[in-house]
């Protein structure tokens, strides 16, 4: 559980000369690390550069999102604290409702939970290249969940008149972020009906239905996935994830990268081409797509399989030291169309931990 933080101008005023401070002494090192480094939240350090750099915008997040087709071609990034996902394209077929939202496109694909959208401001941070702008949106407790950044080919003009229009009334410094409450404990395995957890997990027609059953049975998702037999779930190495990437890579298979965190999720499709592994983080590089995976931080893997209608749908997933989950990879698939058998083969054919 986070620091409460409530940082008044004053306060915003010497946390800016630190900041100002730290960045000189490490140039290179991104603003959710230098965050961490200080004690304080992302959002905090960003709101210290408010009529400088940074401009608090205002309004239904919906709103603000409607507008982004106006653009152009821009690069969208989700991240949680071990995987970075960045995407480049356009935003179309976009649809708002209470508390969600969906951005459904081949390159920019994704998930909106809106009631983890709680602040927003537009910035531009001058560089080598020149402005660097973008509308970057925050949790409650100050952390980032999704950022768009304009690109060489983005619409300027409507990029300004989006700030005009939804900039806040409050451009004060001051910045106030509320930590989310600590993860619930799971119940004890023993309290779990595990037959009627595999019963009701066999039955399932869609995948989205999966939430739904662990919130039926009051069980955590990896220790459903525990209990619910192999048949369903079972462990594989951590480094396996690696390996399924290049002979993805190698095969030009088709498959689907999902990273997010409590505020959005960020799907890419597509075969990827380049798996790079440097400084302690694995890395596609591709064009239009990038992930960059601290998989280091990964203690658990597991190859999960759900039953759908079309068949059953196979996923990979990693999960960190405090069981949240870092990404979940499919191989491509639509409705209505069986899971492809490139990818439950690659899958089948990974090592598997005992147990």
């Amino acid at each position: 559980m986070g620091v409460q933080e409530n940082i008044k101008t004053g306060d915003a005023a010497k946390l800016k000369a630190r900041y100002d401070t730290y960045r000189a002494d490490n140039p290179t090192v991104r603003i959710r690390n230098a965050a961490a480094d200080m004690g304080v939240s992302e959002a905090a350090l960003v709101a210290t550069g408010i009529g400088h750099t940074a401009t608090r915008l205002d309004a239904d997040w919906g709103d603000i999102i409607k507008q982004f087709p106006k653009l152009g071609e821009i690069l969208c990034i989700t991240r949680g604290d071990h995987a970075v996902h960045e995407k480049v394209g356009k935003f179309a077929n976009i649809s708002i409702g209470p508390g969600h939202g969906l951005v459904v496109n081949r390159d920019i694909d994704l998930r909106l939970f809106l009631s983890h959208w709680h602040h927003c401001f537009a910035v531009s941070e001058e560089t080598k290249q020149g402005a660097r702008r973008s509308i970057q949106f925050f949790d409650i407790d100050g952390t980032a969940v999704h950022k768009v950044y304009m690109r060489d080919g983005s619409d300027v003009e409507a990029y300004d008149a989006l700030v005009d229009r939804f900039t806040s009334s409050d451009q004060s410094p001051d910045f106030s972020a509320i930590p989310h409450p600590p993860k619930k404990a799971d119940r004890p395995d023993g309290d779990i009906d595990r037959e009627g957890l595999h019963a009701h997990w066999a039955a399932l027609k869609d995948t989205h239905d999966f939430i739904e059953l662990l919130r039926d049975f009051e069980v955590g998702r990896q220790q459903a996935f525990r209990l619910v037999g192999e048949d369903m779930a079972y462990r594989i190495p951590v480094a396996a994830f690696e390996t399924a990437l290049t002979e993805a890579a190698t095969a030009k298979l088709p498959i689907m990268i999902f990273v997010g965190n409590r505020g959005c999720i960020q799907i890419h499709t597509d075969p990827i081409e380049r798996v790079v592994r440097a400084n302690g983080w694995l890395n596609i590089l591709d064009r239009g797509f990038n992930l960059h995976l601290e998989d280091s931080a990964a203690v658990e893997a597991w190859v999960v399989r759900k039953p759908t209608r079309d068949g059953i749908v196979t996923s990979i997933e990693l999960f960190d030291t405090q069981g949240r989950e870092i990404l979940y990879m499919f191989g491509e698939r639509k409705p209505g169309v069986p899971e492809l058998e490139g990818w439950r083969d690659l899958v089948a054919g990974l090592d598997r931990l005992d147990g």
